[in-house]
């Protein structure tokens, strides 16, 4: 996921801390008067005092609570499609201050299988969603022949379910595309890959995961750029864990797509 360049965490913590003073001016000063600030600057104050707790508000549901995204790309295909509206919970890894994302309190920590929303390692700017492979401490091995992944040695099963028949923006790659059962984490989830396209031009085949970082993957894994290319996903550029389609929008496929609303994401 590629999509949000203006930095609204930012803009949320900005316009919170440039409205609190102005808030507790007008909150102490005329707060046993009926008289209202006056003026351009009392213009300005009572704007402060009218829009700081919408700021604080949004700024502390969209910090420790929940954020929607919208997916872009086919990367996590068929789990995700190009137009679906995601909510991601903010606090599955732990409460983070906003902008600085230190960990404040530690709650969870990934886990195999997890689908997570995180910082792009490269550019920090962007917003990635992949889902989780490697752990910290795992040897993670991705046989580009075969397209299996194996963790500390261990082949991570597949099963072939048949050609996909979901949407696909190539349609000349429609007899190609494979649709597959993994079985990385508690719960088997669907993936993909294309007969005929053989990668090898990763980076990273085999990595051993340090402590506080990541090995992620797309499940269209024959058209995702992951820690394949890029390399690993650090702790603290988590973002949340997805956890359901809230809408979905894509002209073409308007109608099919709203069954797809509220469907949890696994």
């Amino acid at each position: 996921m590629n999509e949000i360049h203006f930095d609204f965490e930012a803009f949320l913590t900005l316009a919170t801390l440039l409205t609190i003073v102005p808030w507790f001016y007008v909150k102490f000063k005329y707060k046993k008067s009926e008289k209202s600030p006056e003026g351009v600057g009392g213009h300005i104050l009572s704007f402060a005092y009218s829009f700081f707790p919408v700021f604080f508000f949004v700024l502390l549901v969209r910090t420790f609570v929940f954020e929607p995204f919208r997916i872009p790309s086919s990367s996590m295909m068929p789990t995700l499609l190009t137009g679906d509206f995601i909510v991601v919970n903010k606090f599955s890894y732990g409460l983070k201050l906003p902008v600085l994302h230190d960990t404040m309190i530690e709650i969870g920590h990934p886990e195999r299988g997890d689908v997570i929303v995180f910082r792009y390692p490269p550019n920090q700017k962007d917003d990635y969603i992949k889902r989780v492979v490697g752990l910290p401490g795992d040897d993670v091995f991705y046989d580009a022949r075969t397209k299996h992944a194996y963790i500390n040695g261990q082949l991570i099963e597949q099963e072939k379910i048949g050609v996909y028949e979901g949407f696909l923006d190539d349609l000349q790659a429609r007899n190609r595309v494979i649709e597959k059962s993994e079985h990385l984490g508690e719960q088997p989830h669907k993936m993909l890959t294309i007969n005929g396209v053989m990668n090898q031009n990763f980076k990273y085949t085999r990595l051993k995961v340090p402590e506080g970082h990541y090995f992620v993957m797309g499940d269209n894994r024959d058209n995702s750029a992951d820690s394949r290319y890029w390399g690993l996903v650090p702790e603290r550029n988590l973002v949340g864990r997805a956890e359901f389609i809230w809408m979905h929008w894509r002209t073409p496929h308007f109608l099919e797509g709203l069954k797809r609303i509220g469907r949890k994401i696994i």
